[in-house]
């Protein structure tokens, strides 16, 4: 039998689209795959505020009766009309290593986005700029985190047999937390917070940062991250839906808040630690062990993943990142983490990856996004 293409249209179907995606690296020992509740929430049309706007068509292949491929189709029309252009995205993307599956799941997303007027698909890219974006191109060898996508090495092959090619790549580096913190951090983040009158916040509990800065973080985000590829801004909806899904985890000492004499956040530096072994363990869910496996990670770990960053436009290249490091950096030699992980950066985005530059560190993975015109 050939290949059956066939559009989820039931929960039943959706959770079976998820399962697929964990399923298929349940024996691999680099992939994070993702707990089955968190993409529920994130696919699912009324808990995921994207989906008010975001037009969607999730589709499974199968073959021989059985699940071979998934893709989803997306159309993100604030992305569109920022960017000034009609594409659609494809996302969740996984397949076993058959051309005949990855032709008949990619033609469907396209066939979806040509009938929506689309003129162009690109990904792997989700929702928004916080959800799993770009395909692993290097670094296969190398463990996957919560934030980013796994993918078997054949998916490149197929994608770009299917006529897609580069629309931008993401760099990630491997960092090794000092033992001991060059003495000079400290000297320049205590100057640079004189000079501008800044403070690095310090927290009693998580409910005191959520309540008093996590809204004011989030518009740092939207501020700072405007320019980048892809990005739309979030509205407040999102802001909550995010602050909801992702301040749940992280600990006291592994973030840096830094305020002006306003109270006003101009930089901040958000890590936790890697919850890839934990991931894996738990294999999708949270019940009955996953739950476990996934607090131990926060206490017990030697790597720490380096989720966001960001400074204020007016402070940048002003030295305000020493005074994130002196904060961060410090903590985690005394926690016990030997690495950290940088996470997706930019190639463009040379600011970003310079700062690693005082630091012993490698280029480990590479992502990209790739394009292909209708």
């Amino acid at each position: 039998m050939g290949v059956v293409i066939r559009e989820v249209k039931t929960n039943k179907e959706l959770k079976k689209f998820i399962w697929f995606g964990i399923n298929l690296y349940k024996n691999c020992e680099f992939a994070a795959p993702p707990l089955l509740m968190d993409d529920l929430l994130n696919l699912k049309k009324g808990s995921n505020p994207a989906l008010d706007f975001c037009e969607t068509a999730y589709f499974l292949a199968y073959k021989n009766n059985k699940i071979v491929g998934r893709i989803a189709g997306i159309i993100n029309p604030k992305s569109n009309e920022t960017w000034d252009q009609k594409h659609a995205r494809f996302g969740w993307v996984d397949f076993i290593d058959d051309k005949e599956v990855s032709k008949a799941l990619f033609e469907a997303a396209e066939n979806w986005a040509r009938a929506k007027g689309m003129t162009a698909v690109h990904g792997p890219l989700g929702f928004t700029d916080f959800d799993h974006e770009g395909i692993l191109i290097e670094g296969y060898d190398k463990p996957g985190t919560l934030a980013t996508i796994y993918n078997y090495p054949y998916y490149v092959n197929h994608i770009e047999e299917l006529g897609y090619t580069k629309d931008i790549d993401w760099n990630e580096y491997l960092i090794t937390v000092p033992e001991v913190f060059p003495e000079k951090y400290f000297r320049i983040a205590d100057i640079v917070k004189q000079k501008y009158n800044l403070t690095a916040k310090r927290f009693k509990s998580r409910k005191e940062v959520v309540d008093q800065y996590a809204i004011k973080i989030f518009n740092l985000l939207n501020l700072c991250y405007k320019d980048l590829y892809g990005y739309t801004k979030l509205n407040d909806k999102q802001i909550h839906f995010y602050i909801k899904l992702y301040f749940s985890f992280f600990r006291l000492d592994t973030i840096s808040v830094v305020v002006d004499e306003n109270d006003d956040v101009v930089a901040l530096g958000i890590a936790m630690p890697s919850f890839t072994k934990a991931l894996q363990k738990a294999k999708g869910r949270l019940f009955p062990f996953g739950w476990y496996y996934m607090l131990r990670a926060i206490s017990k770990n030697d790597l720490v993943d380096l989720y966001l960053m960001a400074v204020h436009p007016d402070y940048q290249n002003k030295g305000v990142n020493s005074i994130m490091f002196a904060d961060i950096m410090p903590n985690a030699a005394k926690n016990g983490y030997r690495f950290a992980e940088s996470n997706p950066e930019l190639e463009t985005n040379t600011r970003m990856s310079s700062q690693w530059g005082s630091f012993e560190y490698i280029n480990h993975k590479k992502r990209r996004v790739y394009l292909k015109n209708l």
